[in-house]
């Protein structure tokens, strides 16, 4: 019965626009209803000079910010869940602040604060230009922006697993490290493999900080392919179409291997989740930990935030860090709704409210489906949910505005805000869906037909066992989409009507316009304000006994 609720849906939100796409690819006239010459760009563009450096580019890139989003992540997220950390619900949402950051915005305040006569040379003298637009500052730079897709479902699931296990390890005579690596690590593992894997699809898609950091130095990904046949004249949509695909085929690979890691073996727990577990004590560490929270801390959060307030509370760039530079101008333009600041700001809140809501049951849905039938068919929902995830932005932008315009629909959501709330979920929808993937892992289904033995019928098993369960880990995906999509620029910029005010539409208009510190200064009230929800979310579920 799920199934049959899923599957319209998901066709209609990712498959249609997404159908359109290579249709694109394949049919070069099909924007002109023309179904003439197919293929007929495929040898120029599969033979493209530079489509090989892209791609190896991109793979490059992708693998490297995998890798050190693990190393960093996984570490934070194991001793989140295992021990008592000092302030751990403000590095929570510290480690949130990211996703309130537009990409754009983060590159734009790194090469600020690090660039040559940028802010930290004004103060320290210290020059780290020539890190920041490498191969390698690209990396540093994206892995501080997704590194918290791991942390959060590591430290859930961890948390989720509980230490009885291993304290019934140490009783049985196993060391600590043993114990981890034969026990915590093996029921974390499709919490990792399904976190790592949207990170590798958020890498090789993102187009902003490539573009802003590496692009000057001749590295060059698919994305900054696309965007060129988007951009430059002519405009060559088949081209962009068919290097999205490229795109997808990547993503399909990943997305076996990931396949492949969580179902070689079974990583369920027989008893369901544990009671509320006494997270252990740190000890002798507990300094070096909090130490290694707090660097990671700042210079994901504090870092960017603080080069964004500096730049939003100057009058002038070219002032620097001079006293009679500052002022707070910017933030007074904000406030008295100087073109239209504070409606955007409202537009953006309901947009991501609605985003994370529909996500967060649809996501649901579709995992237990995926995790519980395990088919063929449920293995193509899963890989349908994951590959929004793997196109640029603005190539689904594209293929909502190919699909929702043909003539013979009867109605169509183009050209109003409902246009908008589609763009949103077919993007984010994968965050929801690998996070309760991963949760529903971690629980037997002996429970639910126990449940069932007992006279539950299947809404109640679902509502009464399987959601208090995978709670933690469902409201966690839904504040990244709620932050996320309250922030999203390149869909809304080719989808929104026109009227419509955002966020994103606000902040691009006045760097548009050469008004730096204004744009900047709306990004630290949208920023301030996006996180008011995710701190009230955590709060409600601290007093309610939610392990989040």
């Amino acid at each position: 019965m799920i199934f049959a609720a899923v599957a319209p849906v998901l066709a209609v939100l990712v498959a249609f626009p997404l159908l359109f796409v290579i249709l694109q690819a394949v049919f070069p006239d099909i924007a002109r209803g023309i179904f003439a010459n197919p293929f007929s760009r495929f040898v120029e563009t599969l033979f493209d000079k530079h489509l090989f450096h892209w791609t190896l580019n991109t793979l490059m890139l992708g693998g490297s910010v995998v890798l050190v989003s693990a190393l960093v992540a996984v570490p934070l997220g194991v001793l989140r869940g295992l021990f008592r950390i000092p302030f751990a619900g403000l590095w929570d949402v510290v480690f949130l602040v990211p996703f309130t950051i537009p990409p754009y915005i983060a590159a734009l305040g790194w090469i600020m604060a690090l660039q040559p006569r940028g802010y930290l040379e004004q103060i320290t003298g210290i020059n780290f230009g020539g890190f920041l637009f490498s191969f390698w500052g690209v990396v540093f730079v994206m892995t501080l922006n997704v590194f918290p897709v791991v942390y959060f479902a590591v430290s859930r699931m961890v948390a989720s697993i509980g230490g009885r296990y291993l304290e019934a390890a140490r009783v049985a005579g196993c060391p600590p490290m043993r114990s981890f690596w034969r026990i915590t690590l093996p029921l974390t593992t499709p919490a990792i493999a399904a976190s790592l894997l949207l990170v590798f699809a958020m890498a090789i898609e993102e187009f902003g900080t490539p573009a802003a950091l590496a692009a000057r130095s001749g590295f060059l990904v698919l994305v900054t392919g696309i965007e060129q046949r988007l951009s430059d004249y002519p405009i060559d949509l088949p081209g962009a179409s068919l290097l999205s695909v490229i795109l997808v085929l990547i993503a399909m690979v990943a997305f076996m291997v990931q396949n492949r890691i969580v179902s070689r073996r079974d990583f369920q727990t027989v008893s369901g989740k544990p009671g509320a577990m006494r997270p252990a004590e740190l000890g002798a560490w507990r300094i070096p930990v909090v130490v290694f929270f707090a660097v990671i801390g700042f210079l994901s959060a504090a870092m960017p935030i603080l080069s964004v307030v500096l730049t939003a509370s100057t009058r002038t760039i070219s002032g620097g860090l001079a006293a009679d530079n500052f002022s707070t101008d910017n933030f007074a333009e904000i406030f008295a709704n100087s073109g239209g600041a504070m409606e955007a700001l409202g537009t953006s809140l309901l947009l991501g409210l609605g985003a994370a809501l529909i996500t967060g049951i649809l996501g649901t849905m579709t995992a237990y489906v995926v995790v519980r039938q395990r088919t063929v068919s449920s293995r193509i929902l899963d890989f349908l949910t994951l590959m929004p995830n793997t196109i640029p932005g603005v190539v689904v932008a594209v293929g909502l505005i190919l699909a929702w315009n043909q003539p013979w629909l009867p109605i169509t959501p183009y050209n109003t805000i409902g246009i908008l709330v589609l763009a949103y979920c077919c993007l984010l929808l994968p965050y929801p869906v690998r996070y309760a993937n991963a949760a529903l892992r971690q629980v037997s289904v002996s429970l639910e037909d126990a449940a069932r033995v007992a006279g539950a019928g299947g809404i109640k098993v679902f509502f009464r066992i399987l959601m208090p369960l995978i709670f933690p880990s469902i409201l966690a995906a839904m504040l990244l989409v709620f932050a996320v999509a309250a922030r999203e620029l390149v869909a809304t910029i080719l989808l929104a009507p026109i009227g419509t005010k955002t966020v994103a539409l606000f902040i691009w208009r006045q760097f548009e316009q050469g008004s730096v510190g204004m744009g900047m200064a709306m990004s630290v009230m949208a920023i301030a304000i996006t996180m008011t929800i995710p701190v009230a979310v955590a709060i409600w579920a601290r007093k309610q006994g939610r392990l989040f």
